[in-house]
């Protein structure tokens, strides 16, 4: 999950890697650093923290070239610190690497390095390769040769970008296995690469997306693709249609608030041509392959998604066992590889993931594949490895999200999750035709209701300030709210870095009734819905404990306030889009807490946006 920038042209590269970063730094911030070529000489620059103290550093120490790279990190092999912060140089400084992954078998791999004496100066995986390039340049190859040579001997998940003063004017990156993107990008006279699409708006729209066990070889005239063996490959343009402005903040104080913000336009956007209007079918682009029989067919549906993109895969659950009545069960990636999954020819295995680049849910991916499954993955990044490995994709079309807290993304998943089950009910035959226009009808509001509830925002700030320095939350929720009590406490815990947790209300008497206390605020999301009278004996089990209960309720609703300590109103709608509208309040709760406690509200502690190791 570490951001990665390369450049070579006629320009200086320093800015253009700094800037690069800049865009990448929710990829990583325990340190940064740019290695940049000039006149046969490499110049590093590198520090610990946060990209502000790289930009100190490169001005009391100025370097420019026309060639270089740049690295974000986030700590897996080494404690945070310039001496483990990439880029890392072999012995002589002429060569440099950066590293996005882990390399698994670097230990066994270093020993001989150290006895036929090179010199090691970090705690990091990554120094091995740059080590083992140094020997394969010392025979007179070419730096691609060299890279060829070196990255099939690495085992594990990593992408790497090598630039050396014995091959000036050129970098090679490198993918092993599914760790984290390598795009490349055209210019004119001058190429670019990234590990993400925002470090490279500003310059290009024209991309190309390196595979697992794909090499790019990259000069400013041009950029040469190939395969494990060195065999030239042709790879396709990808034109990408985010503009910097969505990627900017907007004047918003941070990226998650405006995120948030987002919501009614990027749901708009989501629901975009995705109804017939001569047959009131819901349809999605292209992408989407399933034929009519092929869904009559389906007799398990599995969705996998990891942290916010799990408690959607929950939600799902519901939506579409009650639309299509298909049998559905949410796996966490990172188990579900290594747990012998069962898995059957009429199945379809669905991924959800903002970026298409979690690690754990390509890996689970690809097991599933292994077994027969057909692959769909719902992702918001176009053209990123989930949506390139998938037999079907459903884009979330909420355009670039910056803040490692996903929110605008947690929100487009829900409603296509939506879509997909009025989709597979309505070709199924267990939806209703008048039941899927009401439906339909319902979910366009969505977009109103949700600019209706960011106009509570001043309230729920208030709560949120009145409650900041609580060190335990409890989350409750039940039926599809229940996903939603855990998204609040997660997105709490994330953020303000107290104790939070979600649990389903029927559960409280089964254990969580002995945390009650009044100093203990419990957020209970209790909409009129289908099980609203179990959720208010909930509230009155909470109460009766002298616990401090914040309810999420509709904007009609009369009596809750005798229940409740604090109210929190949403627009009522139907009960299957109400998590859409519920977990909008909690999210505007959990950033108010965090900037309350003046924490770093878009780049939490211990975090990164896309996790790209296992």
């Amino acid at each position: 999950m570490c951001g990665i920038v390369g450049y070579v042209g006629s320009r200086d590269a320093t800015p253009l890697l700094v800037n690069g970063l800049r865009r990448l730094e929710y990829r990583g911030y325990d340190s940064a650093g740019v290695a940049v070529q000039e006149d046969g000489r490499l110049e590093i620059r590198r520090a610990e923290g946060k990209l502000d103290n790289l930009v100190h550093v490169i001005a009391a120490q100025p370097l420019s070239g026309r060639s270089g790279i740049g690295h974000t990190r986030w700590a897996t092999h080494g404690r945070p610190s310039e001496q483990n912060a990439h880029p890392h140089v072999d012995c002589g400084g002429v060569t440099a690497v950066i590293h996005n992954g882990i390399i698994e078998n670097f230990e066994e791999l270093k020993g001989p390095l150290v006895k036929a004496g090179h010199r090691f100066t970090s705690e990091t995986d990554t120094e091995v390769v740059v080590h083992m390039l140094e020997d394969e340049l010392k025979k007179g190859m070419s730096l691609e040769a060299a890279a060829l040579a070196v990255v099939p001997r690495l085992e594990g998940a990593a992408a790497l970008a090598f630039v050396s003063a014995k091959d000036p004017g050129k970098i090679v990156a490198a993918r092993v296995a599914n760790a984290g993107g390598v795009i490349v990008g055209y210019g004119q006279g001058e190429n670019y690469l990234a590990s993400d699409i925002p470090a490279l708006l500003e310059h290009t729209r024209s991309v190309s997306f390196v595979e697992p066990g794909e090499f790019a070889v990259i000069t400013a005239n041009g950029v040469r693709f190939l395969d494990r063996g060195g065999k030239e490959i042709e790879k396709t343009r990808t034109t990408i249609t985010w503009d910097t402005v969505t990627a900017a903040k907007s004047g918003y104080k941070h990226f998650m608030l405006k995120e948030i913000h987002e919501q009614p336009r990027v749901l708009s956007d989501t629901l975009l041509g995705r109804v017939e209007r001569a047959t009131g079918r819901v349809v999605f682009d292209e992408d989407l392959k399933l034929t009519d029989a092929q869904v009559r067919s389906l007799g398990r549906i599995t969705l996998l998604g990891c942290g916010t993109a799990g408690f959607a895969s929950l939600a799902g659950k519901y939506l579409i066992e009650r639309l299509a009545r298909i049998p559905c069960d949410v796996e966490i990636p990172s188990e579900y590889r290594y747990r012998d999954p069962v898995v059957s020819k009429d199945q379809l295995v669905v991924s959800l993931t903002q970026s298409g680049e979690t690690v754990d849910t390509l890996a689970a991916m690809e097991e599933a594949r292994k077994r027969g499954a057909r692959l769909l993955t719902i992702v918001n990044v176009i053209g990123s490895q989930a949506a390139r490995m998938s037999d079907d994709v459903i884009y979330l079309h909420a355009g670039p999200e910056i803040s490692v807290a996903s929110t605008k993304a947690y929100t487009t998943m829900l409603v296509d999750l939506y879509l997909f089950g009025i989709y597979l009910g309505q070709r199924r035959g267990t939806l209703d035709p008048n039941a899927a226009a009401k439906l339909l009808a319902e979910v366009f509001h969505l977009p109103t209701l949700v600019d209706a509830v960011l106009r509570e925002e001043p309230k729920v700030k208030a709560l949120a300030y009145r409650y900041h320095q609580a060190r335990d939350f409890l989350y409750l929720g039940r039926g599809i709210n229940y996903p939603t009590a855990l998204e609040g406490a997660h997105k709490l815990k994330e953020l303000s870095y107290s104790h939070a947790e979600g649990t389903a209300g029927g559960e409280m008497k089964h254990g969580m009734n002995a945390l009650i206390d009044e100093s203990l605020p419990v957020v209970a999301i209790a909409l009129r819905d289908s099980i609203y009278k179990k959720m208010l004996s909930t509230i009155q089990e909470v109460r009766a404990r002298a616990g401090v209960v914040i309810a999420v309720a509709d904007d009609d609703d009369e009596d809750i306030a005798e229940h409740a300590t604090e109210v929190i109103r949403v627009p009522h709608t139907n009960e299957l889009l109400s998590p859409a509208l519920a977990v909008v309040p909690l999210h505007l709760f959990a950033y108010h807490v965090a900037d309350r406690r003046g924490n770093d509200v878009d780049q939490p502690r211990n975090l990164a946006k896309a996790v790209t190791v296992e």
